[in-house]
């Protein structure tokens, strides 16, 4: 089979190119990696080269529980509006060698292009959710939604506030992250500080914001990565919405007996302290 013949690579592709729709990508903004089943990379290893050099993943970053992996990455400096009809050129598959310290890449950036400079924050996700999940998270996703954004300005840059006031916008919203968003506090990107940091918070969630940056995303699937990041955003824009319109004031809300009921209802796990510090 053919590389661009694969359904991983084809799912790829797809919610690459919804995230350009969507307008969290301008220019070569965001990023994306998805770690390989040993089915999918059956499937297509014989289209892989072996011969390219073995770089190192980051300065004394290690993520060992990979060695031999496989991961579609997208490509430093590519711009998501253009993976879709120049996938080659775009991004790429990388392994992991046998220590966990490096890659190389066995297939695409044609042009001789590295993967995203945020690899080593996308390793240490995937490595935590991983451990986290029992191996089921394989998709880590990070863009830069607009309102989200302009949250960060606005709101006080902690996890329960954050949580507390996005899932007030929909009562879908609990239901999708329950266990909530986490951000963390101003950081400059692709830095391995960065990505620590990230993983770190990822222990507990499955979304994480970058003040005046963007968000990171993981999940089991691409599409539940991307459902995730989408339900954030439109969460996002409702508050902007309702504090634009209101001056500020919520008439009515959802309220913790409510979440409650939810949780109930829907056999969901989820930390009561988000329903009360706010």
């Amino acid at each position: 089979m053919k590389v661009l013949e694969s359904k991983a690579v084809r799912s790829f592709i797809k919610v690459a190119d919804m995230g350009w729709q969507m307008g969290w990508h301008e220019i070569n903004g965001g990023n994306m990696s998805y770690r390989m089943t040993s089915e999918e990379v059956k499937e297509i290893e014989e289209n892989f080269s072996h011969d390219g050099e073995w770089e190192d993943i980051g300065t004394s970053v290690s993520v060992p529980d990979f060695a031999g992996y496989y991961f579609i990455v997208t490509g430093s400096g590519k711009y998501f509006q253009n993976i879709k009809d120049y996938p080659s050129e775009s991004f790429c598959i990388i392994k992991i060698d046998k220590t966990g310290e490096k890659y190389r890449i066995v297939w695409g950036l044609t042009k001789g292009d590295r993967p995203t400079s945020e690899l080593t924050t996308h390793l240490l996700t995937h490595s935590v959710k991983s451990r986290a999940t029992g191996g089921k998270y394989r998709v880590v996703y990070h863009s830069h939604p607009k309102y989200t954004n302009i949250l960060t300005y606005i709101l006080p840059l902690k996890s329960e506030v954050f949580t507390r006031e996005l899932w007030e916008m929909m009562t879908e919203c609990f239901i999708v992250f329950p266990n909530g968003v986490g951000v963390l506090d101003w950081m400059v990107p692709c830095c391995a500080e960065i990505g620590i940091a990230t993983g770190k918070m990822m222990e507990c969630y499955d979304a994480v914001i970058w003040p005046h940056h963007g968000i990171v995303c993981s999940g089991e699937t691409l599409d539940m990565a991307f459902g995730v990041m989408h339900t954030i955003e439109k969460a996002a824009e409702m508050l902007v919405n309702v504090l634009q319109i209101t001056g500020g004031k919520k008439n009515h809300t959802i309220t913790p007996d409510n979440f409650k009921k939810i949780a109930q209802d829907f056999n969901l796990n989820f930390s009561d302290e988000f329903l009360y510090k706010k």
